[in-house]
């Protein structure tokens, strides 16, 4: 296991992150895994000792009970605190039956339909942070992230509330999630211009079958010192290299929630490019997969969910997968972006520029 930065701050997390979306199974969450206590104590436990050190959690996880596992995580496998860096995260809401739906009790209906109680204004910052704190069993956050961009507040309000945070000791750092380009740049503009503290990390979707990021978000991201933390490197299990043209198995992830979005022509012309790659090395395809994203400069930590112990140990096993330069270039030949505007045209013409330079 390597160690890196995250992004320009002295905070250091292992090049993996072993996420915890799997833990609970409440409700909707039920699809993507439904760990229990037992399986993820032993989950977190093993992760830790092949090296991980970031643990990635959220409050809507499973309505709270993947914050409460992980917290009872930590306790019960004897870990020390100041050993981990975890996160998690704060914008949803809480969900009682199906998505879409406000099932449960009366009073369940008229949680689900309060406005005040998801979003980033001050006051569902505050109240968060400490609901989340108390599930963790924890004193504090190492890296606390906004789950997505609130079009109702002002980002001011949300960035001064989450300084507040940082300065009462609550949070050590902030990070976001699932942002456009300018509304990242503006963020670190309004932080920048109040002396506010900063986000350090970007949250977000990047995988082989999925470089729309690569556009201007890595951009912005190696110009600002920002971390890039891939989260569904796999595609939702569809690089896991159990599904081909003809299909797949109907108990899988993939099968039952089909997300993220995935070109899925291009995605098996890809996942046949890694395939004998793999088989080279007798390794699966998905540690070709994750071991392409460990070789990006501007990926920090690559967050990986596990619903089983071998899933886990297959998965951490890529960081020992290492990847020529042709190997490499043909992975980047199969999954390259097409070309859209402006990208071509600042490419024609800043590619001459450069030339004069040498």
């Amino acid at each position: 296991m390597r160690y890196r930065k995250l992004g320009r701050s002295g905070l250091v997390v292992s090049e993996i992150c072993l996420g915890t979306m799997t833990f609970g199974g409440d409700g909707f969450w039920k699809v993507v895994g439904e760990q229990d206590q037992g399986a993820a104590t032993s989950l977190v436990k093993s992760a830790f000792d092949k090296g991980v050190t970031f643990i990635d959690t959220a409050d809507i996880y499973s309505n709270g009970a993947s914050e409460r596992l992980l917290g009872g995580a930590i306790e019960a496998s004897g870990i020390p605190r100041d050993e981990l860096v975890i996160a998690t995260k704060l914008f949803g809401r809480f969900q009682f039956g199906p998505p879409g739906q406000a099932g449960g009790t009366p009073d369940q209906v008229r949680r689900f339909s309060n406005a005040n109680l998801w979003g980033l204004s001050r006051r569902h910052v505050f109240n968060a942070i400490d609901a989340s704190l108390e599930r963790l069993k924890l004193d504090y956050i190492d890296l606390y992230q906004v789950h997505a961009f609130d079009p109702v507040t002002p980002l001011q309000e949300t960035l001064e509330a989450l300084d507040e945070v940082v300065r009462s000791g609550r949070v050590r750092y902030v990070g976001l999630c699932n942002f456009a380009a300018w509304q990242i740049a503006k963020s670190l503009g309004v932080s920048e211009r109040h002396g506010l503290a900063r986000f350090e990390s970007l949250q977000m979707y990047y995988s082989i079958a999925g470089r729309e990021l690569e556009r201007e978000v890595v951009p912005l991201a190696r110009g600002e010192g920002l971390a890039i933390l891939p989260w569904s490197p796999l595609a939702g299990g569809f690089l896991s290299g159990k599904f081909t043209r003809d299909g797949g198995p109907n108990d899988a992830r993939r099968a039952m929630f089909d997300f993220p979005p995935v070109d899925k022509d291009k995605g098996f012309e890809i996942i046949d490019a890694m395939r004998p790659m793999a088989e080279a090395r007798g390794v699966s395809v998905a540690q070709i997969a994750l071991s392409w994203l460990l070789h990006q400069k501007h990926v920090t930590s690559v967050i990986i969910g596990a619903k089983t112990q071998a899933q886990l140990n297959d998965n951490i096993a890529a960081v020992r997968v290492t990847l020529s330069s042709e190997e490499l270039q043909a992975l980047d030949q199969v999954s390259k972006l097409r070309p859209e505007y402006p990208g071509w045209m600042l490419e024609r013409q800043g590619s001459d520029r450069l030339k004069d330079l040498g």
